[in-house]
């Protein structure tokens, strides 16, 4: 994954190893983290002026894949060996990974970088969905199951279906959003029920998710990767930046703000990214708004804060449903 914070290991000794702290170099890299994870979307639509979003999706991996392995590799961390962990790993890497690059980047030559990063924060409500009724990990209280509604609402603004004679590109390529959004959610779940009891240090977990979706994608190459390409200097810093950072670097950030900071506080990044993608379509692509953008927006984000139990509408103990 990019966009949207890796899930949680199971515990581990190297991921515990050492006290936690919360110095300066914590908040500036999640301040990192946001910014490189709302910027991606931006780096995808400059990429896609000169290479197809198969290669966009292509290099994000493979580049992802192999900082991730020098960093495996220096730190001498230790893969799983068992064989039905690597299968999970090939599960998740594909739906979690391959499939949701390539569908952002296919989405993105027909919305905005500002709208797909709004997409990108349904990303907790389609996991709601998907613990509680696909995978039963999860049960939701009243407030939960109300921010999942709230959620849908919002959703259903952004896309907008009234505005819509057609089918149409711009359509299409946000239901394309909507679908990546659905994969994370799936792969977060499939995590949870199958991966975060194991103990897997972060960074090779991040390392095994994204190399089974460099796998997947290297294997496809002849139909994601094979064709002509016009490269300039933004475009290559841009598939740089969504390999070597977004899905390399950042996965490690994230690890150091988790142990830090606990998993509550590390999952608001959430919040962060869409808010530095909006901010960074308008500012660099001139990308505008309609109104039914912000406003499905700010569903969706207070449909997230009732799901993830930031504010609460009922005192006491509440009926859990699922």
């Amino acid at each position: 994954m990019t966009e949207t914070a890796p899930p949680a290991p199971g515990p581990s000794p190297q991921l515990a190893a050492g006290k936690p702290r919360r110095g300066a170099s914590v908040l500036v890299q999640f301040i990192a983290m946001g910014l490189v994870w709302g910027g991606s979307f931006l780096f995808m639509k400059v990429a896609l002026t000169g290479v197809g979003f198969g290669q966009v999706a292509w290099a994000r991996l493979v580049f992802g894949a192999v900082t991730l392995g020098l960093i495996v590799l220096i730190g001498r961390y230790r893969l799983p060996r068992e064989p039905v962990v690597w299968l999970h790993f090939f599960v998740i890497g594909t739906v979690g990974s391959a499939i949701p690059f390539l569908l952002f980047a296919w989405a993105e030559q027909y919305v905005s970088s500002s709208l797909a990063s709004i997409y990108n924060a349904v990303t907790p409500i389609t996991t709601a969905l998907m613990a509680t009724l696909a995978f039963r990990v999860e049960r939701l209280n009243r407030g939960q199951v109300l921010g999942v509604i709230i959620g849908i609402i919002g959703t259903v603004v952004i896309i907008g279906p009234w505005g819509y004679a057609t089918l149409s590109g711009d359509l299409v390529g946000q239901l394309a959003c909507l679908g990546a959004a659905l994969c994370y959610g799936f792969s977060l779940s499939y995590t949870r029920r199958f991966l975060s009891g194991r103990s897997i240090a972060g960074v090779p977990f991040a390392f095994m998710q994204v190399g089974m979706g460099a796998l997947v994608l290297l294997a496809l190459t002849p139909v994601v990767a094979l064709s002509p390409v016009i490269l300039s200097v933004p475009i290559v810093l841009s598939l740089v930046a969504l390999g070597a950072l977004g899905t390399g670097l950042v996965y490690v950030w994230n690890i150091n703000v988790l142990r830090a900071w606990g998993p509550t506080s590390a999952s608001t990044v959430t919040y962060i990214t869409p808010v530095v993608g909006v901010i960074l379509g308008i500012l660099v692509l001139s990308e505008t708004f309609t109104v039914n953008e912000p406003i499905g927006a700010a569903l969706v984000l207070l449909g997230i804060l009732l799901t993830q139990k930031r504010i609460r509408l009922w005192a006491g103990p509440n009926a859990r449903l699922g």
